[in-house]
């Protein structure tokens, strides 16, 4: 603004200072000597700085004009630098807060980019551990499609298990009944076994008449059907029984044989005869339906013997098989 002030005053110094230099240089002529055209040139020069003087006048009033319209827009273009530097400042202060923010969000992205990185190196792990997880679920899944088959089986396995269970079951309550049948009729039936050795004094016979053989090492007598004092076994119920008897020889030059009776009546003999190298033997046996009351014994034939001791050679046994 200054500036723009003393521009025209040293502008109007030199205008003057030029007109004062035009002045003073004359023609050369001496002072005091004024003659028709001196005063012709002074009328001249004066008119002269009268324009002059005028056009300076118009010239200062324009540069005044100007100086005040710079001085205005110099104080417009001061507002604006005012305003300009408020809003520097304020953009200043925004670009600090801005640039205090543009910190804190750097930070938070290098902080959201370490999380990024830990969050690809998790997810990256997840996959691997995911597709682990896939082998072992598809590992796991033949594994359950293969138990589901062999259940299956083992369930249809079992349903016929169960169904066989049921039929043995089934039979085994049919065969229970049965045992519990056979144990009512066999508790209702008699019990009739024996078995009897004939002696320990060795040799036995011969004899002149045919004699009934005395088996007095007894055994077994369930039913007490055999008598050890007589030799005879009676029938105690009507029914089919078993016997079984034998001969024995140790002497030499000796003939052996016995006979199983029914009653009064002979049904099987047995006879052999040793010739003094050794020993001989013989034995067999005989199904016989019997009445109740009904005897067997063993006869031992006139004129033969027979041998037994502690070793029990000669056995004479028999049981009932069913009554009827």
């Amino acid at each position: 603004m200054r500036r723009a002030v003393v521009f025209p005053a040293l502008l109007l110094c030199l205008l003057w200072t030029g007109a004062q230099g035009e002045d003073g240089g004359g023609t050369g002529k001496k002072e005091g000597e004024l003659d028709i055209q001196g005063v012709k040139a002074a009328q001249d020069q004066s008119s002269s700085q009268t324009q002059m003087s005028t056009d300076v006048w118009t010239e200062l009033k324009e540069l005044r004009d100007m100086a005040i319209e710079q001085r205005i827009k110099i104080q417009c273009l001061e507002q604006d630098n005012t305003a300009t530097q408020v809003r520097l400042t304020a953009s200043e202060s925004k670009n600090t807060v801005l640039e205090a923010r543009m910190s804190f969000s750097e930070k938070d992205v290098e902080e959201l980019q370490r999380e990024i990185t830990d969050l690809l190196t998790r997810v990256t792990a997840s996959e691997n551990k995911s597709t682990v997880l896939e082998t072992r679920m598809s590992s796991s899944e033949k594994e359950v499609e293969e138990l589901q088959r062999e259940n299956a089986d083992l369930l249809a396995r079992v349903t016929a298990s169960e169904n066989k269970s049921t039929a043995l079951e089934s039979r085994m309550s049919s065969s229970e009944k049965e045992v519990e049948e056979l144990q009512r009729e066999n508790a209702d039936r008699p019990q009739v076994a024996f078995s009897a050795g004939l002696t320990d004094a060795g040799p036995v016979g011969p004899f002149t008449t045919s004699t009934t053989l005395k088996y007095s090492k007894v055994f077994t007598n369930i039913g007490q059907a055999y008598s050890p004092t007589t030799g005879i076994f009676t029938a105690p119920v009507r029914g089919v029984y078993y016997f079984r008897f034998n001969v024995w020889q140790a002497r030499g030059s000796v003939w052996t044989g016995v006979e199983l009776y029914h009653n009064d009546q002979m049904k099987m003999r047995l006879h052999d005869y040793n010739d003094g190298i050794g020993f001989v033997s013989a034995s067999n046996s005989m199904v016989l339906q019997l009445e109740k009351g009904d005897v067997v014994y063993i006869v031992l034939t006139s004129g033969y013997g027979v041998y037994d001791d502690s070793y029990n050679h000669i056995i004479f046994s028999g049981f009932l098989l069913f009554p009827q």
